[in-house]
């Protein structure tokens, strides 16, 4: 089996889908590189929730996640080769389960005021306070790498209301 250290990347550039070398400073590594970030913050939100809510919805959100690393990660060049292959994309389904999300969540915990992360003593609400503003971080440099990125812009504005909204039934939960 192939080690995961290639040492490729040694000279300051990586692989976008498609083997397309570019500089690790291109947008689309900002891009991709948030978006891992997010997912890493889901991972430890997720391990450390007591609520049904945040157990069901983040695997799901990861896995939309998944695929718009992939969707992002890639040149506009290629983006009808991604879709030929028949690779994950964000849909409009992906944003339904979002919109669902906040119309479940707000009937149970309607939003109201801002919170102080972590003020709530709920490791779990804490670490999804830390995914939402890195979900933020992922939309802006989303638009910075893409003038028109249409659904996955969509996709990640929604998100971040979702996971205030969990972070707050979490709390309320713990």
């Amino acid at each position: 089996m192939p080690s995961i250290a290639t040492k490729k990347g040694d000279a300051g550039e990586t692989d976008l889908l498609f083997a397309r070398r570019v500089p690790k400073t291109h947008p689309r590594v900002a891009v991709v590189g948030a978006l891992d970030e997010l997912n890493a913050a889901l991972g430890v939100a997720r391990a450390t929730a007591v609520s049904d809510e945040v157990a069901q919805t983040i695997p799901v959100i990861q896995d939309a996640l998944t695929g718009l690393m992939g969707e992002t990660g890639i040149l506009p060049e290629d983006a009808q080769r991604y879709r030929d292959a028949g690779y994950q994309i964000i849909k409009d389904a992906d944003l339904e389960f979002l919109d669902a999300a906040v119309t479940r969540i707000e009937a149970v915990h309607p939003a109201s005021g801002w919170a102080q992360p972590g003020s709530e003593g709920s490791p779990a609400a804490a670490h999804l306070d830390v995914a939402r503003t890195t979900c933020r971080r992922a939309e802006r440099t989303l638009w910075q790498a893409d003038e028109t990125p249409g659904l996955p812009a969509q996709y990640l504005n929604r998100l971040s209301d979702v996971l205030w909204l969990l972070a707050r039934a979490e709390a309320a939960k713990a």
